[in-house]
């Protein structure tokens, strides 16, 4: 096939503008679609900013099993439902217990591993050709507990050390001299020092958008009604406009189901629902994220403030935003920090997310020239660039070095 090859990109997240960026890299003629220009306020603008590539251990444990009706009971806990969602989550739902052994934990891990360890590499190929002054710090991510017992800690601790994750266990001590302006409530946690965070990911996902177009891509700001096939050629259909490519990318996150449904697959993608608010002019009390798993949020020093994020919500993206969430961050924020001025930018997004916790990168099981890059939940910001690269090396019939069958949706069929 020739380099000149037509590619549509469908998604202007972090995720499509990395799989355009990287097939201009390899010579192909891109055009990028969404129905929103892109930074507007999907996970891409809203996302914690952090850069994790430790982040190898997903929900998918043996003992989450037993923490969950707790989690669903705690005010300040991470885990909320929308009940009126409850009946059409139950097959995602049974599908994600069946993941949740300690042999499928392992083989998410270990995959997310091979990918996650790549990740930074990717995103510096990217940061070459753009100027990040000021927009990246390189300072890691800490986590903490307040309960003395870390067991729950104990198995992510000991599967991350076996797969060779940088990672070092943290005394109070430690944790102060890291951050002195957290109360003192904690017993431990563990410091990530290769992990990276944004000042500002929208500036970020814009700059890198702004590349794109000077490298000659193409943007239209259109919303993808459906996809045809005619004569091995995917034709994207607009409300009033038909475009054909050579090949296709389906890269819009959450909303790529719709899509590969109408393809006549059926791939078991929800959304879990993310929250966060600002605290502006208090970045200063942080130097880097800092997430308590406890109660399974984080704050992370930005331009606009101390963005507070969290929440797992099931509830698909139809449902409105929840207030109670939203004090759950305020609350939860206040219990680390102290006294915060009031809060601002109350938002929602949506993290795709499959019942084993590994995304989707590949080709359509049912159409060879369209291919798939969504699914990675809270790791999207992450896996951006070298989901890209993965995807784009796909098309381009490269040889990637890596196993790429556990990414492939065939194994949902």
């Amino acid at each position: 096939m020739s380099n000149r090859s037509k590619i549509g990109v469908v998604g202007a997240g972090i995720q499509g503008v990395s799989n355009a960026l990287f097939l201009q890299k390899k010579g192909f003629d891109v055009t990028l679609f969404d129905r929103d220009e892109p930074g507007n306020p999907v996970a891409s603008y809203g996302n914690a900013g952090h850069f994790s590539p430790y982040a190898c251990v997903l929900m998918n444990r043996p003992d989450i099993i037993s923490d969950v009706p707790a989690m669903l009971l705690s005010s300040t806990g991470p885990l909320a439902l929308k009940w009126n969602y409850v009946p059409q989550m139950i097959p995602w739902f049974v599908q994600f217990l069946r993941n949740c052994t300690t042999k499928k934990m392992m083989h998410t891990a270990k995959n997310m591993h091979q990918i996650l360890d790549l990740a930074l590499s990717a995103y510096d190929e990217l940061f070459d050709d753009i100027n990040i002054e000021g927009l990246v710090e390189k300072k890691g991510i800490l986590y903490i507990w307040n309960d003395k017992n870390l067991k729950s800690r104990d198995l992510e601790i000991k599967v991350r050390d076996e797969l060779g994750v940088d990672q070092q266990v943290v005394s109070p001590k430690e944790i102060h001299d890291l951050e002195p302006n957290i109360k003192p409530f904690y017993h431990g946690g563990v410091y990530y020092k290769l992990g990276r965070h944004a000042r500002n990911p929208k500036k970020i996902l814009l700059k890198l958008f702004d590349l794109f177009l000077k490298k000659g891509g193409k943007f239209l700001k259109m919303k993808v009604q459906d996809i045809n096939y005619e004569e091995e050629k995917p034709i994207i259909k607009t409300e009033n406009h038909r475009y054909t490519f050579d090949k296709l990318v389906i890269a819009c996150g959450a909303f790529s189901k719709k899509l590969t449904d109408n393809l006549g697959e059926k791939i078991p993608l929800d959304t879990e629902r993310g929250y966060h608010v600002h605290f502006k002019n208090c970045d200063h009390l942080l130097s880097r994220p800092v997430i308590f798993q406890n109660r399974g949020f984080g704050i992370t020093p930005m331009e606009q403030g101390l963005r507070v994020v969290g929440t797992v919500e099931f509830g698909g993206l139809k449902n409105p935003l929840s207030k109670s969430r939203i004090k759950n961050l305020i609350n939860n924020a206040k219990y680390m920090l102290g006294d915060l001025p009031e809060h601002e930018d109350e938002w929602l997004g949506f993290r795709p997310t499959l019942p084993d916790f590994l995304p989707i990168m590949g080709p359509s099981k049912n159409y060879k020239n369209i291919y798939y890059c969504f699914g990675h939940h809270h790791l999207g910001w992450t896996l951006g660039p070298i989901s890209g690269k993965i995807v784009s090396g796909m098309i381009a019939n490269e040889n990637t070095n890596l196993d790429l069958k556990p990414y492939s949706s065939l194994r949902f069929n």
